[in-house]
């Protein structure tokens, strides 16, 4: 199979979704078939590739002698393109119910598929410049999504995100730039492309922390997080879109290539560069649990913890060995798949019951079984409850940690345990508040409200019960409702998506092995 194949699954959705914004069907089955065909069919390429595996490379565009637009398929972009192919149709179901109210459902869809292309066009770069060019893509693509409906909040939201974007974007460019002056090519290659590098190691290893806080910025590193929990105020498909599967993967997915591929471990590993960046990635799981604890948006919450946890995955990639590698690309799984069916619960419960906060959650778990069943699941495995993938995934982490063997591998360790002991607290409050509801407990809960400008501000509510009155709250958090509010059901293409991603979260748990005997070759360069 010629590599050029590849351009099919990256274009297909691209131009599907183009189609769908500018022909706007007014049926809305249409609008739905065609999403959905496209949408399987995209995935189905995916992974008719993934099993051929094409060899070669596929040029679109030559700019100059060192500067081109081409696409190859290794061992990394199987593991990004396949959790993306895997998730995206069920994503495209679950988004068909949950936007079944909203308005400019055709617009939504068409930005909201045309990602799909976009985010693989990441996963198949076969050089620096291609991924730059599609990593700064996917941020234009994905600021309609955020903006949808054009709600005050989502419109402060959303310049937000495109500041930091910015930010990041011209960190992460000068590393690009010095990739093609001191590189033997931008080429992806394992073991790094640098050249003739002497005198100015210390000069490309300030570049290098540059870049990896360019590329963090969607990865959410601190003190670049904040528009993370921002976006929580767009649609649950975005969020989760953000949070789970393209935009914040795609940032861990290009600090893997420009650490293991463009600047090469062997320049990087013992200096000060590598510690600087584990340094931020300990910090931020740690900053990212706790933050997670306190916040009482449920969404805001998950928010928080996919920051903590992408720094799970960056840490990994900072111990710079093959097991660290295996660990982060585990991680990237395991967090896709948890992460997804938590957002979506969350989402399920928003929509449906209108509930925002956690102490809203209090005896939903009877009230919505299946949507609760599948966050007890997700959840555990988020915490890191063995047999789950979650559990898994952070042993590798810890296992590679060890394995370096250093002081700031061990601090690592250390972070971990914390955090996980963190995520815990605010998964299992959750939990225990859906099955098992207080009677008369006193509570005072921290209000996240939105003043005239955007920013947060905090109001203290007290309330003699558990049923809290939506009245008690200020006409800014209108969304908080009452227990006795209506619940309308789950119909089945939320509930086919959440049954789905938990029956995958376990058994990819259960059955491990092929997976990370597969991410194992890919750090060791034989796939």
């Amino acid at each position: 199979m010629s590599a050029y194949w590849l351009l099919l699954p990256l274009f297909l959705p691209i131009i599907g979704g183009a189609a769908l914004g500018i022909i706007k069907p007014h049926s809305r089955r249409v609008m739905e078939i065609t999403v959905m065909t496209v949408t399987l069919l995209t995935s189905a390429c995916v992974a008719l590739i993934l099993a051929v595996r094409p060899d070669g490379e596929a040029m679109i565009l030559q700019l100059a002698e060192s500067l081109s637009v081409k696409f190859f398929l290794d061992g990394s972009s199987c593991v990004f393109a396949g959790l993306v192919a895997l998730l995206w149709p069920i994503a495209s179901l679950y988004a068909i119910e949950y936007m079944e109210t909203e308005d400019h459902r055709n617009t939504f869809f068409a930005y909201y598929t045309m990602t799909y292309g976009i985010t693989l066009g990441i996963a198949f770069s076969a050089n620096l410049m291609t991924m730059y060019m599609f990593y700064e893509m996917l941020t234009l693509v994905t600021i309609p999504l955020m903006m949808h409906g054009l709600k005050f909040k989502a419109v402060v939201a959303t310049r937000k995100y495109v500041r930091y974007s910015l930010g990041g974007a011209a960190f992460a460019f000068i590393g690009f730039i010095a990739i093609v002056v001191f590189g033997e090519t931008i080429d992806f290659r394992l073991g790094g492309v640098l050249a003739d590098i002497a005198g100015k190691r210390t000069m490309l290893r300030i570049v290098y922390v540059m870049a990896v806080l360019g590329f963090g910025v969607k990865a959410a590193v601190f003190p670049f997080h904040g528009w993370l929990p921002s976006a929580s105020v767009a649609p649950t498909p975005v969020t989760a879109l953000l949070h789970a599967v393209a935009v914040v993967k795609a940032g861990a997915f290009a600090i893997i290539r420009i650490t293991y591929y463009s600047f090469g471990t062997t320049f990087l590993r013992g200096s000060w560069a590598q510690y600087t960046v584990m340094g931020f990635a300990v910090f931020t799981m740690v900053y990212g649990s706790v933050k997670a604890v306190k916040e009482q948006h449920c969404k805001r919450r998950l928010a928080y913890s996919t920051v903590s946890n992408l720094s799970y995955i960056l840490f990994a990639v900072t111990l710079m060995t093959e097991a660290g590698m295996t660990a982060a690309y585990a991680h990237i799984l395991a967090h896709g798949l948890m992460k997804i069916t938590l957002f979506y619960c969350i989402g399920a419960v928003n929509v449906k019951a209108h509930r925002h906060y956690v102490w809203e959650m209090d005896g939903m778990g009877r009230r919505m079984k299946t949507v609760f069943i599948v966050y007890t699941i997700a959840g555990l495995s988020l915490i890191g409850i063995p047999p789950m993938i979650g559990f898994v995934s952070k042993w590798y982490i810890g296992n590679a940690a060890v394995a370096q063997g250093t002081v700031y591998s061990y601090i690592g360790l250390a972070a971990l345990i914390l955090s996980a002991l963190l995520t815990a607290a605010y998964i299992l409050e959750v939990v225990v508040r859906a099955w098992l509801p207080g009677e008369q407990a006193t509570a005072k809960v921290a209000v996240k409200l939105q003043d005239n400008s955007g920013e947060q501000v905090a109001e203290t509510v007290s309330t003699e019960n558990t049923e809290m009155q939506s009245a008690q709250a200020t006409e800014n958090a209108s969304d908080v409702q009452s227990e006795g509010d209506e619940i309308r059901p789950v119909g089945w293409r939320m509930r086919l998506p959440l049954v789905l991603l938990a029956t995958i979260v376990v058994a990819m748990g259960i059955w491990s092995g092929p997976v990370l005997r597969f991410l194992a070759d890919v750090a060791a360069g034989l796939r």
